[in-house]
């Protein structure tokens, strides 16, 4: 939107002055140069023809000064196109000035070389183009005898032919050609002496031309951009203003440029014209020599004229525009500022709370005092800008009518914001000092409550004891003077201002609490003063249990009894029984006011907790908007770029991770959930909770957080993080700052532990503990994402492993049914380093690198080595010997891995937690198998793939496992879930005859196939019993799962099948009858063990004979592929 622009008077006149030269230039660049009428030819535009040199302007004078235009011997005469002779003829006569073209031109025909016949065509046809005055012709004849005597007769006898204006003289030689013409404005090929090149003509006459158009250009250019600023219209913001200052002036810096380069060309053309006379000074000028350094003179002293008045109208217009910008910013600066005054105002308005304590006023006062220190800022701004108003309107600011108000309501909002404020500072410490009277009653309160519990009843009842008593009290009554609420009345009318309901009511109770003890110590000083003038007999006293009361820092008094006869004894016990039970009654108040008193210590505790939080949150809250402000943004703003080094561009993300991500949550959710437990801080642990699921946003800054450091190494000396910080005026460099979030998340379970230390008795305390429960786990979550991206060769991808539950180092010891002999007993006794990694649906083996760099970047790496797919993995718990150790073992058994924790503690947690994992998926396949139970009583069995699919005979052993009540939580022994023995490639898992290297530091080992050592599976510790490997003997078993790769590719088993087996035979191979299908067949044992599970036989499933304890015991079953299972084993662990 624009303003109608009002133009003064004086500007107006500046710019009709300045419009009137630019005109007066443009006719000077046309009229001086040429003199048609017509279109005007340039040299520029037939210079092709000019150059052939047919015809030329010396700048000879005749007699009478009429210019000569010689017409030299030119073979090609007649071969000159008409079009081309009219334009030189024509140029050539428009280059004299009026004057002398006035007179006329002479004619000099060269025709020497030439014969007669084409001496009269040259004639004839110059007479019928020649477009000027003619004065005289001068024909040069030619000079051979023949050609000369011919000439004569012909001209004599066809003079008729010749019909000109003016005479044609025929000539026979040069000397009678200056006869008509000085010798000094003949050229040299005419016998003359006047300097003439050709080339030189030319290329100057081109240059004055060009002169001449660049100043008429200029001048109109020049007198449309004055139109232009005269009729612009001022805008009505910053923006506009400033962007059509900056064209304007853009526009005028171009049109000096132009203008200095004409001058700059007119100079150079000046000085070629006169360079002759500078190198000679007896050198004369021709006349039109002398004529094109007027020309030129005049145009450039009008270009300086022109331009002297363009730069006085410009002053005005650039003046009106910057005193139009000022305003505009001004306004814009007055909005703002208003804007900011007004909201702080609004704040100074909130603190209406007087506060309920010392500590609390206090804590008041300290905002006020931030704030206070905030706001100056704003004040000073709008101070500022107050002045700034003033100084324009001094200065005869065009709008003075626009600034005068403004600068008015500026100094009115600051005196009453100033105003304000020390009025709220003066009611402030009005409530400081009366919540410390009241503080100095209650301790003083506090005190004589605890004098009385202090003085032991024993001592007493002696007179001494009771005086001393005495003594003590009235020097203690001596001091109320300086501390007690002496006038209710007063305290009320003295602080009536600053008095509401809820102090009112604290005052009373505080000087109700002032006279119930003033009371007591009257009771107790008329009791002591009795006991002081009453003589006794003496008595044995019995002092009291120090453990009745914990909380007195005395000897509880309790009821006394002495030794004396029946009659005294009943009087004394009537006489200590009352004083006992007075004296019982003061204490019980005693410590009922304690009570109170601590829960209040432990409130103010807790608000003193709250308002750390809120307040440390509110100023993590800001430093993240500084840095996303002051440095992210930066890097996207033009106006740095080119602080920035290449290297550095297109890297904020990596630089700043996603801590915009975390400013939003905290600013517009957390922050704000934050304050609305103010009043309520016990409460506050629902808030975290409510909030945790947010939280894990840190777990992804965390882990940029060592590719941010590192960029951050390379580039912490660049200029544009110095400019950054020098903006911001920060003491502390960028990387502190990067640093914030994570220590914000650690700061947290601080902050919950001490709320929670002071809210065991609360309604929230299981929320504060869940909450800090949750936060650490978050923590660990954190730290454990950390060492997983730090791991290096896994080829498939981590996230397809699941959640990553725990990690840590172990040393880890192999015992495997493959691989050769030494390889094996070598890694029996020397145990691997190894770091574990377990994810719901593997464990990784890794091994850890050294740790190189500094901060962040000082991190371990870890070398992938190789994985157990958690669908095969069991686990015991105990092994003989270690309390720290466990076993995790593969495939039913084949690979078997000894894991030694660092201590029982990280033992136990591994194996909690892989217990858990293995429960979920045995959970998952029993659902599986019931699920497809369901489906195959309600449709008939399709038939299926037996490596993909259970049969019904499988569903109908799952059933029956479950009628057997093959329960987890029931069964004594570990848990394994079976998978195919391989797993599939491409999937993530590594096959581990592959895993170890045996050549990397002797703690590896190979695959070759060797049979697992029967005392391998015999130790075990932790009161399981004795293991025995399960041995095959000849019987009938039910096949629970499909099996089709016998050695004979014709004999095959599926689950349900009834099998006999017959006999064992060499390398471990059994021959077995399907007594389904009647084939036979043979089975690896291995295979077949997994294939019959625990199918019952007479003689099947015992270690021994004897059938003892140590049996083991295997209970096989069946699920679909989603399980990734195809049976479930039980064995013998207790617990």
């Amino acid at each position: 939107m624009m303003n109608q622009r009002s133009i003064s008077v004086a500007e107006m006149k500046s710019y009709y002055f300045f419009s009137e030269w630019c005109s007066l230039l443009d006719s000077v660049a046309k009229d001086e140069i040429m003199h048609q009428d017509i279109i005007p030819l340039y040299a520029a535009d037939i210079h092709d023809q000019l150059k052939k040199q047919f015809a030329y302007l010396s700048g000879g004078r005749g007699g009478d000064g009429c210019p000569v235009i010689t017409f030299p011997d030119y073979p090609a005469f007649s071969e000159i196109p008409e079009k081309e002779f009219q334009n030189v003829l024509t140029y050539l006569t428009s280059i004299p000035n009026l004057r002398d073209a006035g007179i006329g031109f002479i004619l000099v025909i060269d025709r020497r070389q030439d014969k007669w016949t084409s001496v009269k065509a040259s004639i004839l046809r110059i007479a019928a183009s020649f477009p000027g005055n003619l004065q005289l012709v001068l024909v040069l004849r030619p000079t051979g005898l023949i050609h000369r005597a011919l000439s004569d007769i012909a001209f004599k006898f066809n003079r008729d032919e010749f019909k000109m204006k003016v005479p044609i003289i025929m000539l026979g030689s040069v000397s009678e050609l200056q006869g008509y013409i000085d010798k000094t404005q003949l050229t040299e090929d005419l016998g003359g002496t006047l300097d003439y090149c050709h080339n030189r003509w030319l290329s100057l006459r081109t240059a004055i031309e060009g002169f001449a158009q660049k100043v008429k250009q200029t001048a109109q250019i020049l007198q449309s951009f004055g139109t232009e600023l005269a009729e612009t219209e001022l805008p009505n913001d910053v923006q506009s203003t400033s962007s059509l200052l900056a064209i304007h002036t853009e526009k005028k810096d171009k049109m000096k440029e132009d203008i200095r380069l004409a001058v700059e060309q007119g100079d150079d053309i000046l000085g070629s014209i006169t360079e002759p006379v500078t190198e000679n000074p007896e050198y004369k000028l021709n006349q039109d020599q002398l004529d094109n350094q007027t020309t030129v003179e005049r145009l450039l002293a009008q270009l300086h004229e022109t331009e002297s008045a363009f730069d006085e109208f410009w002053i005005k217009h650039q003046q009106k525009l910057e005193q139009c910008l000022h305003l505009r910013n001004f306004e814009q600066n007055f909005r703002e500022v208003k804007a900011a005054l007004d909201i702080v105002s609004e704040r100074l308005s909130a603190f209406t709370d007087v506060g309920n304590s010392c500590s609390h006023v206090e804590h008041i006062l300290k905002d006020l005092a931030n704030f206070e220190e905030k706001s100056c800022e704003t004040v000073a701004k709008a101070r500022m800008l107050a002045s700034e108003g003033d100084a324009f309107i001094q200065s005869n600011h065009y709008a003075v009518d626009s600034i005068i108000p403004k600068c008015s309501e500026l100094h009115h909002l600051c005196d009453a914001f100033t105003t304000e404020m020390e009025q709220r500072r003066n009611v402030l410490n009005k409530s400081l000092e009366l919540h410390g009277l009241l503080e100095k009653s209650m301790k003083w309160c506090d005190e004589g409550i605890y004098l009385l519990a202090s003085q032991p009843v024993d001592k007493c009842q002696s007179q001494d004891g009771a005086e001393s008593a005495l003594q003590e009290i009235e020097k203690f009554l001596d001091t109320g003077a300086g501390n007690k609420i002496k006038e209710l009345n007063k305290v009320y009318r003295e602080y009536a201002h600053i008095l509401n309901e809820d102090l009112k009511e604290h005052i009373q109770k505080v000087f109700q609490k002032q006279e119930s003890m003033e009371e007591m110590f009257q009771k107790r000083q008329v009791s002591l003063k009795k006991l002081a003038a009453k003589q006794t007999r003496p008595v044995q006293p019995v002092a009291p249990r120090p453990e009745a009361f914990v909380k007195s820092p005395c000897t509880s008094p309790g009821l006394q009894r002495d030794c004396v006869s029946n009659t005294e004894s009943g009087v004394l016990r009537k006489v200590n029984y009352r004083r006992g039970k007075s004296e019982m009654s003061e204490l019980h108040q005693s410590r009922g006011g304690s009570t109170m008193d601590d829960e209040e210590n432990l409130a103010v505790l807790r608000q003193h907790v709250m308002n750390e939080l809120i307040e440390t949150e509110r100023a993590y809250v800001e430093e993240l908007l500084c840095v996303l402000e002051g440095y992210a943004a930066e890097m996207d703003n033009p106006l740095m770029a080119h602080l920035i080094s290449p290297e550095l561009q297109n890297k904020k993300d990596i630089l700043f991770g996603n801590m915009e991500e975390i400013y939003h949550f905290h600013n517009r959710i957390f922050l704000r959930e934050l304050e609305n437990y103010v009043e309520y801080p016990e409460l506050v642990g629902r808030c975290f909770l409510d909030q945790m699921e947010d939280f894990q946003i840190y777990e992804k800054y965390c882990q940029n957080k060592p590719r941010s450091e590192s960029l951050w190494r390379q580039f912490s000396d660049s200029i544009f993080f110095q400019e950054c910080q020098r903006k911001l005026d920060h003491k502390l460099s960028l990387d502190s700052y990067l640093l914030k979030p994570v220590q914000r998340i650690t700061k947290y379970q601080l902050l919950l532990k001490e709320m929670l230390k002071y809210s065991k008795n609360c309604e929230g305390a299981e929320d504060l503990q869940e909450a800090l429960n949750s936060i650490l786990g978050i923590l660990k979550a954190v730290n454990d994402s950390m060492h997983q991206i730090a791991i290096t060769g896994y080829d498939g991808n981590l996230n397809e492993l699941g959640k990553l539950l725990m990690q840590g180092s172990f040393n880890v010891w192999t015992d495997h049914k493959k691989g050769h002999s030494k390889v094996k007993d070598l890694a029996r006794f020397k145990p691997m380093q190894r770091h574990l990694f377990l994810h719901e649906k593997a464990v990784l083996f890794c091994k850890k690198r050294e740790e190189n760099g500094e901060g962040y970047e000082k991190a371990p790496s870890y070398s992938y080595k190789h994985s157990l797919n958690m669908a095969a993995v069991g686990i015991t718990e105990n092994v003989k010997g270690d309390a720290k150790k466990f076993e995790i073992w593969y495939n039913a058994r084949e690979e078997v891995y000894i894991i030694q924790a660092p201590t029982p503690e990280v033992k136990a947690t591994w194996v909690n937690e892989i217990r858990k994992v293995l429960t979920s998926q045995l959970q998952a396949c029993r659902e599986a198998s019931q699920h497809r139970t369901l489906e195959h009583t309600q449709s008939l069995p399709l038939p299926a793939s037996s490596c993909t699919s259970p049969s019904r005979n499988n569903i109908r052993n799952v059933k029956k496992m479950d009628e057997r009540k093959a329960d987890l939580t029931s069964l004594e022994g570990y848990v394994t879930t079976v998978a195919p023995k391989y797993p599939e490639k491409g999937k993530g898992w590594a096959k581990t005859s592959h895993s170890l290297d045996a050549s990397e530091e002797n703690d590896g080992w190979s695959s070759a196939e060797e049979p697992l050592n029967s005392s391998d599976a015999e130790e075990e510790g932790g009161g399981g019993g004795e293991r025995n490997e399960m041995k095959l003997t000849p019987g009938k078993y039910t096949v629970v799962s499909d099996y089709e790769k016998g050695v004979s590719e014709e004999f095959a088993v599926k689950g349900g099948d009834l099998v006999q087996l017959i006999r064992e035979g060499e390398e471990g191979l059994w021959y077995v009858k399907n007594l389904t299908t009647g084939r036979e067949g043979w089975i690896p044992a291995n295979n077949l063990l997994m294939l019959i599970g625990n199918s019952k036989s007479a003689q099947s499933l015992s270690s021994s004979e004897s059938g003892t304890a140590s049996s083991t015991l295997s209970t096989s079953s069946s699920c679909s592929d989603s399980c990734n299972a195809s049976s479930t084993s039980f064995s013998d662990i207790k617990g």
